[in-house]
């Protein structure tokens, strides 16, 4: 009974692809720009680039043997990503730096490798389907999706351990000092580029507490659903190798991959997320608000928003791909798995 369970298995798996005899396995490296809540003078944030890399597989549907196609225009494809995202509201931006920054008072800084699997519905354009790709051109691309992606927020805040001793001080005039402005004195010092703070784990928005209206705002996940958009163009060097270059834009329905999007905690949120540890306190008053300008604890006109819940966030992932065809026929394999009795 072994065998005729496995033929089973194996039926199963290769229903969807019975009438396929190929796939394109591509892998792709860009770069990331994130577009959120936190920015200062720069409508296209260049400052944000980062990496990001792909796995993609693609056309899952062929044609129809007997209709003389090679390709089909509309396609299945499914992607293995990793995307990083950051920004710093205290870096000099255009030759401004310190107060001239239009959210320097702010201070966020954050950063977030963001880990995706999705699934793409493609139409492309070939300008002739009977021909192989390398033979006929460049074709045009473009696809929608839905994915699954996780990714949590960190910021740099610290100086080593996070510990309230190792905090950076933002001066007005740009300088990272380990002093605070107001006594005058402090040595300027260079951030060590370490993400060590988990900014979901300090709530920095008074998430899962209430606040003086006795209004509660929720816990945000690390997992999120995005919908990727995308356009590109495709080259095939040979019958085998195909190179492409795409332009994505991922949506989400979020707006906390950059942990920030309304208000900050209150300090009297902060005293009821961390009761009885007042070393906890303070350093949730920090991270929240590392200048110390943007909230003075409490609920009214001094407290500036900390982001724009109206608007979620989101990044582009530019990127080159090179793809390999990986021939093969299921009928053959299904026969030679029942002959050694798998």
């Amino acid at each position: 009974m072994k065998p005729l369970y496995t033929l089973a298995f194996i039926f199963i798996l290769t229903a969807p692809l019975a009438a396929q005899n190929s796939l394109d396995v591509g892998l792709a490296a860009g770069t990331t720009n994130y577009f959120g809540d936190l920015g200062n003078d720069e409508f296209f944030q260049k400052s944000s680039m980062s990496p990001g890399m792909a796995i993609t597989v693609r056309n899952f549907i062929s044609p129809r043997e007997i209709t003389g196609m090679k390709y089909a225009p509309f396609n299945i494809e499914a992607r293995l990503s990793w995307h990083r995202i950051q920004y710093d509201e205290t870096e000099p931006v255009n030759g401004k730096a310190g107060g001239e920054l239009r959210n320097y008072g702010r201070g966020l800084n954050f950063r977030n490798d963001i880990f995706g699997f999705s699934s793409h519905f493609s139409y492309t354009y070939y300008p002739n389907r009977r021909l192989p790709l390398h033979k006929q051109g460049m074709a045009f691309f473009v696809y929608t999706g839905v994915g699954i992606y996780y990714g949590r927020p960190k910021a740099d805040l610290f100086l080593g351990s996070v510990d309230i001793r190792n905090r950076y001080y933002f001066w007005n005039d740009g300088t990272v000092r380990d002093a605070a402005q107001s006594g005058g004195s402090g040595h300027v010092i260079e951030k060590d580029g370490e993400y060590e703070t988990d900014l979901i784990d300090w709530r920095t928005e008074g998430q899962g507490a209430y606040d003086e209206s006795k209004a509660s705002r929720k816990m945000y996940s690390p997992w999120h659903i995005g919908v990727p958009l995308a356009a590109g163009f495709r080259y095939g060097l040979n019958k085998n190798i195909t190179l492409s270059m795409e332009f994505g834009y991922y949506k989400f329905f979020t707006d906390y991959l950059d942990d920030a999007s309304e208000a900050y905690a209150t300090y009297k949120q902060i005293e009821q997320h961390f009761a009885g540890d007042p070393v906890k306190q303070e350093l949730a008053k920090y991270i929240s608000d590392p200048t110390g300008l943007g909230t003075d604890g409490m609920v009214g006109p001094r407290t500036s928003r900390r982001g724009n819940p109206d608007v979620s966030d989101s990044y582009s992932f530019i990127n080159l791909e090179i793809a390999y065809k990986i021939n093969w026929n299921p009928k053959k394999l299904t026969v030679l798995f029942a002959k050694k009795g798998l």
